[in-house]
């Protein structure tokens, strides 16, 4: 394990800043230990390293500021241009020495807390949407903070350096893993599923014919493509189902 990640927050506490920085703080001190080489190795993100990942991070702090600008201003500013030019960013990022990653990941970082402390009271409950171009589903302003602690926390385990869902704050894992059910349970890509998560059942779908059982933790890890399932258990006996891509 990691650093001990603290008491559980409110309800509004883990929406705000304070979460978000901390998490950032912590995939900043993981970054801090690669030099370029290391930065060059894979991560668990199928065809990124790990200089892409953290590219990402730096871009979706960008983005997700583009969002709040637009919640305090009213000018409709999407997260990126196009899903071309965020992927053009990402893949052009990727190719710098580690210092200037790790900066970059740090700046981003303090614009978007600095974007947080601008908006509005009135405005976080603006809608905005998500997606290149603006085409992804519309939220609340309020919901940008959330938004951007998944992305840190997620992809600080794709970084493949210690960190893992192991790692992530029980309430963090208590949400992200409702959230990512629900989410499941929309998509007609997914199997149908009986998931028994620390002796508490819940169903994606029809509940199939298959049940996975397990720790929150090592459940949200599976679901959403960070861990093999280990820890996990399958009934009946064999291998676990196979799961679309979690977006």
């Amino acid at each position: 394990m990691q650093d001990p990640q603290g008491a559980q927050p409110s309800e509004a506490e883990s929406a705000g800043v304070g979460p978000v920085s901390a998490a950032t703080a912590r995939i900043l001190r993981t970054a801090t230990e690669f030099d370029d080489a290391s930065l060059r190795r894979l991560s668990r993100c199928a065809g990124w390293s790990r200089a892409h990942v953290l590219s990402h991070v730096a871009r979706n702090a960008d983005a997700l500021t583009n969002l709040l600008t637009w919640a305090s201003t009213g000018r409709e500013i999407p997260m990126y241009a196009s899903r071309e030019s965020r992927e053009e960013d990402i893949e052009a990022g990727s190719g710098r020495g580690s210092e200037e990653i790790i900066e970059d990941v740090r700046v981003s970082s303090y614009r978007f807390s600095a974007a947080v402390a601008s908006v509005p009271d009135e405005a976080w409950e603006r809608q905005v949407r998500m997606g290149p171009a603006g085409s992804g589903r519309v939220i609340p302003a309020r919901r940008v903070l959330w938004e951007r602690l998944k992305e840190v926390e997620i992809h600080h385990v794709d970084l493949d350096a210690g960190y893992s869902p192991a790692d992530w704050a029980p309430w963090f894992v208590s949400r992200a893993l409702a959230e990512t059910v629900r989410m499941f349970g929309r998509r007609a890509d997914a199997p149908g599923l009986t998931l028994v998560i620390d002796g508490t059942t819940e169903r994606v779908g029809s509940g199939g014919e298959v049940t996975v059982t397990g720790t929150a933790a090592a459940m949200l890890g599976w679901l959403v493509g960070r861990a093999a399932g280990e820890g996990l258990q399958v009934e009946p006996p064999g291998a676990l189902p196979t799961l679309p891509p979690w977006a």
